[in-house]
């Protein structure tokens, strides 16, 4: 199977420090994505949106240091369904889409979100590369952040870490070090 893009996916979602509340009420407030070429493994294309949360619709103080996400960014952007909506249309536009993200928690967020908002995963298959699996196994690295990869490999952090598009752009700089 020959790649044609990659699309690289880091979610921001709803969090607690305290037991405000559960890990398993956490939900997506940002898509940060970058589609990459398969070939010169370089950034095409970006889609970015804050989603508006239904479980805990007020940020914590936590998360809001965390992503740099503020409330009103949250507050009037849309839903889940119509965000997905709007990424599965972008996703359109690139054959043979391949779902990536820095380890496995953005695919399972996914999941979870997908399943609570009873909307159709955006993906025609459930294929996922872990490019954090990926980048470690080649480094002879054990399960390293993405800004440690990105200064072991001498690039640039830019950007606010923790905020979806940011990390995502980050993570796309390491792609021809996980490919090549």
């Amino acid at each position: 199977m020959t790649v044609k893009t990659y699309i690289i996916i880091d979610f921001e979602a709803t969090c607690a420090d305290a037991a405000e509340f559960s890990r398993d009420e956490m939900e997506i407030i940002e898509w940060g994505v970058v589609a990459v070429d398969g070939k010169n493994l370089l950034p095409i294309s970006e889609f970015q949106t804050f989603v508006r949360p239904v479980r805990n619709p007020q940020l914590t103080e936590f998360c809001k240091r965390l992503t740099h996400i503020k409330q009103s960014d949250v507050d009037d952007a849309p839903l889940f369904s119509e965000t997905l909506m709007k990424f599965s249309h972008w996703l359109t536009q690139f054959d043979s889409p391949i779902f990536c993200s820095w380890g496995n928690y953005d695919k399972n967020q996914l999941v979870k979100d997908s399943l609570y908002h009873q909307v159709e995963y955006p993906f025609k298959t459930d294929y996922h590369v872990n490019l954090k699996k990926r980048f470690a196994q080649k480094m002879g690295l054990k399960n390293p952040s993405m800004d440690k990869a990105l200064r072991v490999s001498d690039i640039q952090l830019t950007g606010e870490h923790h905020r979806g598009i940011d990390d995502a752009r980050n993570i796309a700089k390491l792609m021809p070090l996980i490919f090549n």
